[in-house]
């Protein structure tokens, strides 16, 4: 019998090497490695191809995924999802690894219901915004992407005497507008978990201007829809000259870093562990307080994932908002 590995949903560097993962612990216990490129697109179009150590070899350093990914609607609707079950009994496909959020989770998971496919998910998602597990495939790659550009932005800035606003990802989550702004010493931060206080923060950038502050950087949560406005608070109420960056996809892309490399490593061979042997029949991989674990569909998506309190008070002087 074969098991097939897929990603769903958003590109995350850390992908390419847990998929190589995947096909060396399958022909070193004896099982029959498949690639399902396009993610469920693909297992409705039977996008499906044995997998060899010839098809991984050289993928560890690219970013994305090179069995590719999407989002899918059609497999909302059981006529085509039925669909992709008889592509994979085609190819005696009885187990599947999916690399992807919560949408792909669920939706694996009425695929169970449906027809007993078994499968194990893997966190892979770079805004981190996955509950029951602290750490997501694809986060340190972006975090450092950001990182290189907000260190570029910040070189321009103290050279012109300008303010920068940088909307990086994150619809519903802060975590990479967080992380990165106290990483990088950003003078202002807009997530969504707590909002900002303006009046708190003009207070205190006026103060440092006069003081001789000739830059700043603001990073904003794209989630928040607040980069128009933070420029023109900036510009016209701190009155400073103000430039907006928006790094877009660029955050998804990259060389995975040595910690994502070796995490889609220990994602996989956890996950592939536990499914291969029968102890989950479909489960998440998690990873907490340093140490892999299993849990439900059920629980991984019953509750939104939330940023530790000690980092949300970390930013009070950044948000004007003191918690």
């Amino acid at each position: 019998m074969g098991i097939a590995v897929l990603c769903s949903g958003g590109d995350s560097a850390g992908m390419n090497p847990a998929i190589r993962k995947f096909v060396d612990k399958c022909i070193s216990v004896g099982e029959e490695p498949f690639f399902i490129y396009d993610g469920l697109e693909g297992m409705i179009d039977k996008s499906i191809k044995k997998a060899s150590h010839k098809d991984v070899a050289g993928i560890i350093y690219k970013g994305g995924t090179v069995i590719r990914s999407s989002r899918s609607k059609r497999f909302f609707d059981y006529k085509y999802r039925k669909i992709a079950f008889e592509n994979l009994k085609e190819f005696d496909i009885t187990k599947l690894v999916v690399l992807g959020g919560d949408g792909s989770f669920r939706a694996l998971r009425q695929f169970y219901d449906d027809f007993k496919i078994k499968f194990v998910g893997i966190p892979a998602t770079i805004d981190n915004d996955i509950f029951a597990t602290e750490y997501c495939l694809g986060v340190d790659t972006a975090l450092n992407t950001i990182r290189t550009a907000l260190d570029n932005i910040r070189d321009t800035a103290s050279s012109f005497k300008r303010a920068f606003v940088v909307e990086v990802m994150g619809k519903e989550c802060g975590y990479l507008a967080l992380i990165s702004a106290l990483t990088s010493g950003a003078e202002v931060c807009v997530i969504p978990e707590i909002g900002y206080n303006l009046n708190n923060l003009g207070i205190r950038l006026k103060r440092e201007v006069k003081e001789g502050r000739n830059y700043a950087v603001a990073i904003v949560a794209e989630g928040t829809d607040a980069t128009n406005e933070i420029k023109t608070w900036l510009q016209n109420d701190v009155g400073m000259d103000t430039r907006i960056t928006i790094l877009g996809h660029i955050q998804r892309g990259g060389n995975p870093t040595v910690y994502d490399r070796l995490m889609g490593f220990e994602f996989m061979e956890y996950g592939l562990k536990n499914l291969l042997t029968g102890k989950i029949d479909n489960g998440v991989v998690t990873y907490k307080n340093g140490k892999f674990g299993m849990e439900t569909i059920e629980y991984v998506t019953s509750q939104k994932y939330k940023i530790k309190d000690d980092l949300l008070k970390l930013a009070g002087k950044m948000t004007g908002v003191y918690i």
